[in-house]
């Protein structure tokens, strides 16, 4: 009885990781890719539609999967506590599988518009990391829940870290395998899925009375949730929080580039080295108990926060060692602050709590892009500096949320 307790508790996990990881490949694997293809010297329908500059048909190229993921982020999480975790899952990577065909048609074609259309798509798909996260939420609790977050990060930081290696391994078979391999991938965490996953898994916040995906979307996205005060403090600071670390995970590349003289190789390693830190600090976050979540939290924002601050200070082989031992505190972070946020705001839909989180994330992507885009014409350092301050006041606001007393919440009304 306990090994099929134990069992019915990992095929979930199992799944949940498989999920998370595919998309975040499917996500990262046109980053080795797409920049080759506009700065060819032969003009193509593709890299000069509409005879627009290249790099500008780039930076669209680019920018539309984040989007797509920031939208998905908000819907899918609240739609899974209405409709149900498994549906949702499947669904998405099947959709995402989708995407990822659409768009290695896409380039065979050379049809820039359309190549947009499937990345977008398939970002919309890929935001069911909140689904993921909501999933072993309703399945776990305690110290499970966290060790199970533990290992869905691992899987998203080895995703990260795996899809540029996959492009780079499959490009020899032509432009479109990657994308060919991600959505055959898809389709078989479909299949696990479907197997691991009970249809007995129930949402976290019950239906009063039928919905249709639109009014659920429209209704219950994961934003509405900011009507409860002590989530909009939530919302900030998990915003300052990921402003820092996407402040540093856009741009210590270029910091690389400038301070250390690294080439793209070089780069390639050290972020290897950071997502391997990352990934085993994360599987370790998990097998440790924490009394005290939010105090833990809040050293990890602030020992993170001195990591980029070194970077942005430092000089030479100091700011690589900084860059590679980041990897240690986000993952603590990581693993802390969700399954808090499970525990303290479930009963509000896990869905809708994991969505928030994950849209805080992806609207702080965008910020740190542009701010950046302006701090990096003046110095590099400028915009490390500022995500460093950045994560240092969400430790410092998150360390007071923690002497606060606790106050009731209420769950939505339909």
């Amino acid at each position: 009885m306990i090994d099929k307790f134990a069992m019915n508790q990992r095929l979930p996990t199992v799944a949940a990781c498989l999920v998370a990881f595919f998309s975040t490949v499917g996500a990262a694997l046109p980053y080795p890719i797409l920049a080759p293809l506009f700065a060819a010297e032969v003009a193509s329908p593709f890299n000069h539609f509409a005879g627009l500059p290249p790099k500008l048909l780039l930076g669209v190229a680019l920018a539309v999967n984040p989007l797509g993921l920031l939208i998905g982020s908000a819907l899918l999480g609240p739609l899974s506590d209405r409709h149900g975790r498994r549906p949702l899952l499947m669904g998405t990577a099947a959709g995402a599988a989708l995407g990822h065909a659409v768009t290695a048609g896409a380039l065979l074609l050379q049809s820039y518009p359309l190549f947009v259309v499937a990345r977008f798509a398939t970002g919309l798909m890929e935001g069911n990391g909140s689904v993921a996260r909501a999933l072993l939420a309703d399945a776990l609790e305690g110290p499970a829940r966290v060790r199970a977050f533990s290992w869905l990060n691992s899987a998203l930081y080895m995703g990260w870290l795996a899809g540029p290696l996959i492009a780079a391994l499959t490009l020899g078979w032509g432009m479109t395998a990657p994308f060919w391999l991600a959505s055959a991938a898809l389709i078989l965490s479909v299949a696990l899925t479907a197997v691991a996953v009970p249809r007995t898994v129930a949402p976290s916040v019950g239906a009063q009375g039928p919905l249709s995906w639109w009014q659920v979307a429209r209704r219950e996205h994961a934003l509405a949730l900011l009507s409860h005060a002590e989530i909009r403090n939530l919302f900030w600071v998990q915003l300052a929080y990921t402003c820092g670390v996407t402040a540093f995970y856009e741009f210590y590349p270029l910091w690389l580039v400038e301070t250390v003289g690294l080439s793209a190789r070089g780069i390639a390693w050290v972020t290897a080295a950071l997502c391997g830190v990352m990934t085993l600090a994360s599987v370790a976050a998990g097998r440790v108990h924490r009394p005290h979540p939010l105090r833990s939290a809040a050293l990890f924002a602030f020992l993170g926060a001195c990591c980029v601050l070194a970077v942005a200070l430092g000089q030479g082989w100091l700011g690589v060692l900084a860059i590679v031992l980041f990897g240690w505190p986000n993952a603590g972070y990581n693993a802390v602050m969700p399954a808090w946020c499970a525990e303290r705001f479930g009963h509000l839909g896990q869905g809708a709590v994991m969505g928030l989180l994950s849209t805080g994330f992806c609207l702080a992507n965008i910020l740190m892009a542009a701010l950046g885009a302006v701090l990096t014409l003046v110095d590099t350092r400028l915009i490390l500096v500022l995500g460093a301050t950045l994560s240092a006041t969400a430790a410092w606001r998150i360390r007071r949320w923690s002497s606060a007393p606790v106050q009731p919440l209420r769950a939505p009304q339909a």
